[in-house]
């Protein structure tokens, strides 16, 4: 850095108008990504609530499915279980578009396990 003495007009200048410029940039930026109407914070909340639902529906399913194939389930529970993770994506749909989501803005990005949803969804 120079010297604070060493500092010209020109260049004090310059840093000042920098900083106005990134200010400017900061609070322009801020506006335009926050919108707090209420539509968007229930469509936000909506979207966020069911992406968790659809998460957990899925692991349910995947457990289920080892518990399946380990025989630890009778071939009533498999049933049941069945109707009911079927009838909770039925829902999970419903709620997506009535709220005027689709079903793409649930999925989640899970890092080295990939998406929640596959592409072909």
């Amino acid at each position: 850095m120079a010297d604070p003495d060493q500092v010209t007009p020109a260049e004090v200048e310059a840093a000042i108008a920098e900083l106005k410029r990134q200010l400017q940039s900061a609070a322009s930026g801020g506006q335009s990504r926050i919108d707090c109407t209420p539509e968007s914070v229930e469509q936000g909340l909506a979207k966020l609530v069911l992406t968790l639902i659809e998460l957990l529906r899925r692991l349910l399913e995947r457990q289920a499915i080892r518990r399946m194939e380990g025989g630890s389930l009778t071939d009533v529970q498999v049933e049941e279980m069945g109707t009911a993770l079927m009838k909770l994506e039925q829902k999970i749909h419903e709620l997506t578009h009535s709220f005027g989501l689709k079903p793409e803005d649930l999925n989640l990005d899970l890092g080295p396990i990939g998406k929640l949803l596959d592409d072909d969804k």
